[in-house]
């Protein structure tokens, strides 16, 4: 069993729920989500994003993550087709981490995702993943 919490999606979900964070939860939540996302890679991968950043902005999630490569990886990068296997790799990761952690989000914000996109630069060592969700989540 994961050490991660995982979220019924034929739960209530509350997506009804109209609260918006203030500064202070808003803040809050960022950091509680920034400890379950690298706990998530730390756990999949059996390694962890060197830098991770959360925001929760208007009616957006957005997950930034940097030096997530391993050291063969950051050898193989150095070559096109190496980048390119690379990528194809992580964006793969990405996809994983989005089908495993979207019901999580969701019920943690109260709110329906309803447009999502992620990105991998692996020769920038970069990822990134961006929610949109059906309400605002902030004041």
């Amino acid at each position: 069993m994961s050490s991660i919490d995982k979220v019924d999606p034929n739960e209530q979900s509350g997506y009804t729920q109209e609260c918006k964070l203030d500064e202070r939860q808003c803040r809050q939540k960022q950091h509680e989500l920034k400890i379950y996302i690298d706990k998530y890679f730390k756990e999949k991968l059996s390694k962890g994003v060197d830098y991770t950043k959360v925001i929760i902005s208007n009616d957006m999630l957005i997950i930034r993550g940097e030096r997530f490569l391993t050291e063969p990886e950051k050898y193989i990068v150095a070559t096109a087709e190496g980048n390119e296997a690379v990528n194809r790799a992580r964006i793969n990761v990405a996809r994983q981490h989005s089908i495993d952690n979207m019901p999580y989000f969701e019920k943690f914000l109260g709110a329906k995702a309803i447009h999502e996109t992620y990105m991998v630069e692996a020769k920038k060592d970069f990822w990134m993943h961006v929610i949109v969700f059906d309400r605002v989540l902030t004041d």
